[in-house]
Formats: C-alpha cells, sequence, structure tokens
C-alpha cells in the first residue's frame, strides 16, 4: 500500500479528535494486517511528536530497549533510565515544549500490547503518567494500537484497573468493502473488472496487506496462486502467524473457528460448545466477543430467536480463514493449483460457499441498492421447524415499512436462470416462511446474483435483484 485508500471515515474522525479542546486518548483496533498503523503513520505523519512500536513476542528488557531508542530518535538526550516510570518521566521532559502550542502533539504507540510483560510495570506507568501529566494539556493526543484484539479490549477498553474510562474515543478499523478494493486496485493500475475483484475478494475479503501483494499483471488465478499455492507463498502460513500473534493461547479461538467451517449457515453457542469441548458460560462468550471484535467471526439472529438476549448465530465470516480452513488437508501439491483447476467442481462449491460470505459483508449496500437505506431493517436467517425437508432462508431484511426481502443468493458467472425445479422450491420456502411465520407482512423474493436473473419463465415470482453493481455500492 503506498497511498491511503478507503479510510475516509477514520480520517474525519482522526480530524475531530486532534481538533478537539480537550486531551485524547485514542483506541485504535483491528484485524491483524487491516492497516492500523499505515493509517496513523500515513494520515498523521507530520504531526507525530513521538513514535514507538512493541517488540512482538519479545520480554520486558526488549520492549525498553525500543522505548529507549524511540526516544533517542525524538532527540531526548542519552536515554538511560531503568524503569517504566522513569521512562515515562522521560518522555514527558521530551515533550514538555510541545504541550505549550496550540498544535496537536500526537504521541502513537503501536504494538501497545507488547509492552504489557507480566510484572513489568508498564500498565501502572502509562496510567500515571496520563492522569498525572498527559490529560491535562489539551493538544496532547495520545494514540495506542494493536492488533491483539482481546487485550485491547480487556486490558484497555474494559480495564477496571487504573485505565479504567481513559479511553476517550475508540477507531475500530474494518477491512475493505468490494468498492474500497476496487478504488484500491484502480489506483495500482490493477485492471480487473467487478466479477474478478469479488473472485479475489473470496480469496482475502478487504485486507490492505493481501491486496497489496497482487501483481499488476496477475490474473485473479495466478494471483491466487502466487500468494498462497506455490511453494513458499507469503500467506501459506498467515493463518497460523493471524492466530498465535492475537492471541497469548489460540488453541481455543482455532477450535471455535475450525468448527463454524462445518456449518456454513452458523452455529447457536450450544452447538460451538458441543463441537469444541469448550463449557457455555462466560468464558465462550467472551471468546466469541473477541472473534467478532477481530472480524473473524459475525453474530445474528434467527427469526424466532430475534428477540431473545445472547441467542445468536455465530458464523465465519474471515474469508482468509475460510479459504485456508476450505483447503487445508486437501494434499494440493501444485503450484500452478487455481490455474489447473478453474471450472473444477471443487473451486465451484467454493465459490457458491464464498459468495453468500461476501453478501452478508455488504448489508448496507445491499439496502442501498433495493432503495431502501433510509428504513430501518433488522436482518436475520430463518430455519423451518416443521417442513420436510427443512426449508432455510440464508437472509432475510425484514422492514419498517411491513415488508419481508426473502433473498435467495444464488452464485454464477453468468445471469442465473431459474429452472423449473428450481422456481418450485423458491415458491414452496416462500409459502413455508409465511405458514410458519403467520406473517401479515409484505413478502418479496429477492434474488443476489452477481448477473441478475435470466428473463424466462420461471422468473416472475422474483420481485426485487441485486447485482454485484449493488455490491460494489459506497
Amino acid at each position: 500500500m503506498d497511498t491511503l485508500f478507503g479510510r475516509d471515515a477514520e480520517c474525519r474522525r482522526l480530524d475531530e479528535l486532534l481538533n478537539s479542546k480537550k486531551a485524547e486518548f485514542i483506541a485504535l483496533y483491528g484485524r491483524r494486517r487491516v492497516g492500523k498503523t499505515f493509517l496513523i503513520d500515513e494520515y498523521l505523519k507530520d504531526k507525530i511528536a513521538f513514535k514507538v512500536s512493541g517488540v512482538l513476542n519479545q520480554g520486558t528488557q526488549a520492549q525498553k530497549s525500543a522505548f529507549r531508542i524511540a526516544l533517542d530518535k525524538q532527540g531526548y538526550p542519552e536515554p538511560t533510565e531503568q524503569t517504566w516510570m522513569d521512562m515515562f518521566y522521560a518522555l514527558q521532559k521530551l515533550l514538555q515544549s510541545k504541550t505549550e502550542s496550540d498544535k496537536p502533539c500526537v504521541l502513537f504507540i503501536d504494538e501497545l500490547p507488547c509492552f504489557d510483560v507480566a510484572r513489568s510495570g508498564f500498565i501502572p506507568a502509562l496510567d500515571h503518567f496520563w492522569n498525572t501529566w498527559a490529560s491535562k494539556y489539551h493538544n496532547v493526543k495520545l494514540i495506542v494500537c494493536g492488533s491483539a484484539t482481546s487485550w485491547m479490549i480487556d486490558k484497555l477498553i474494559n480495564n477496571h484497573g487504573g485505565l479504567y474510562n481513559r479511553v476517550t474515543a475508540q477507531i475500530h478499523l474494518h477491512p475493505f468493502t468490494l468498492k474500497q478494493t476496487e478504488d484500491y486496485f484502480k489506483n495500482r493500475n490493477i485492471k480487473w473488472n467487478r466479477l474478478q475483484i469479488t473472485q479475489f475478494y473470496m480469496f482475502t475479503g478487504g485486507i490492505p496487506y493481501y491486496l497489496s501483494l497482487v501483481g499488476q499483471q496477475d490474473s485473479v488465478p495466478q494471483a491466487i496462486d502466487n500468494l498462497y499455492f506455490r511453494r513458499d507463498a507469503p500467506l501459506q502460513r498467515e493463518y497460523n502467524h493471524l492466530m498465535a500473534s492475537l492471541y497469548n493461547s489460540p488453541d481455543p479461538y482455532t477450535r471455535i473457528i475450525d468448527s463454524l467451517v462445518v456449518r456454513k449457515q452458523g452455529m447457536s453457542r450450544e452447538e460451538i460448545s458441543q463441537l469444541t469441548g469448550i463449557p457455555t458460560g462466560g468464558r465462550l462468550t467472551k471468546m466469541l466477543q473477541e472473534l467478532e471484535e477481530s472480524d473473524f467471526i459475525r453474530s445474528y439472529f434467527t427469526r424466532e430467536k430475534k428477540i431473545k438476549q445472547n441467542n445468536y448465530l455465530y458464523q465465519l465470516c474471515d474469508m482468509f480463514c475460510s479459504f485456508h480452513l476450505f483447503f487445508r488437508g486437501k494434499g494440493i501439491n501444485d503450484d500452478k493449483f487455481w490455474e489447473n483447476n478453474i471450472n473444477t467442481p471443487l473451486i465451484n462449491t467454493w465459490y457458491g460457499f464464498a459468495f453468500e460470505r461476501v453478501v452478508m459483508q455488504h448489508i448496507d449496500q445491499i439496502k442501498q441498492s433495493l432503495s431502501i437505506a433510509g428504513i430501518s431493517v433488522n436482518y436475520y436467517a430463518w430455519r423451518s421447524r416443521t417442513t420436510e425437508p427443512k426449508s432455510q432462508i440464508d437472509l432475510i431484511l425484514d422492514r419498517a415499512d411491513n415488508i419481508v426481502n426473502l433473498c435467495e443468493i444464488k452464485y454464477s458467472k453468468t445471469p442465473y436462470s431459474i429452472s423449473k425445479e428450481e422456481d418450485k422450491k423458491l415458491f414452496l420456502r416462500e409459502q413455508n416462511f409465511i405458514t410458519e411465520t403467520n406473517t401479515k407482512q409484505g413478502v418479496h423474493l429477492t434474488l443476489i446474483t452477481p448477473f441478475g436473473v435470466n428473463k424466462n419463465s420461471y422468473w416472475a415470482n422474483v420481485s426485487s435483484e441485486v447485482t454485484l453493481d449493488g455490491l460494489f455500492e459506497r
């Protein structure tokens, strides 16, 4: 990534905080590789008065050395301080003159969780620095950042100790949407059409770092092979590195993610507990929350459960993790696997599963495409309890204008043709929903497919369509 793209909302928020009339303690968090450090370095590069980054998987001495080097780079003479209290006092002396200006004095502590080594005293020292000095100056803006989302939430945002209620603002950095991905590729002169961008998005999601690895002349199959399937590809071991960098004990988190691959529609807490062996209590609740905050999973309701608290279904939504777990263990030993297997049942099956996940990440865009962005909408799934075979609708838009959109998601490289058999299934599914839920709302069948629906003799029951152009709405 050589230019800042797709972060307009976050930049506006940073501007608001930098121009506020009080000290700000800003927590920036999000999934690894989503571009947190790049956002601050690129957008605030001329305003950063002090920057330090924690050292991954190292002890207290390495963290202190990193801090001393940062002090030295910023002009503090011969930093020899021994304790974290001394370190922050040195930082205070270094920055004292900058607090007398009206210009923002930005302090950026990157990979903050790395500094919190057991019994090191870092957190009490940071708390003391903020409470006794930094918070007193309206132009001091302390930005802390970390990929270890569980630490950021537990030790910082929800801290009940010294840092309790200190954070004044939170910025959760999410992956790019399809449109943001398209804008990024255009800037890099990668000339893919919207279907190609969507196919690559099914592999990586909108993770900026992964997008930055694409060669300008690569086709989609070449890019996937180069990044994942060829020998020593850069993303071949990414999943294990991802889990290890986010969680001190990644095993239970990977068990949850592995379990969610089994059922693409999602699972309840009880089902996850049964598959993973993790008791359905506070520990499981915490882990599910952390995975959701890291954008690995999403929670949503079924129609019957939507009014009950804590009765969610959980679904894997991280595209790269889903891709890795789908193809892991299949004995693939081919540097050009994707190029050599285009249009095989295995890859076509993958595209079908992955397109559903892409759709679920673009609910706002679907609402815009259907011209209902200004209407309050709840969305959830529905599973029949009475029909055989069980009817299921993966996405329902329950609108405040007394309309329900039953969304059928179909992946196709050409306009989708509804067959006689498919038409019968769609009709029965709609009737089963109306009968079982006893809804009095208007029911609209909506087809979400890349290139719309062929206007054959079986498309008349389709009330509305959403195509790729709709998913690429801003």
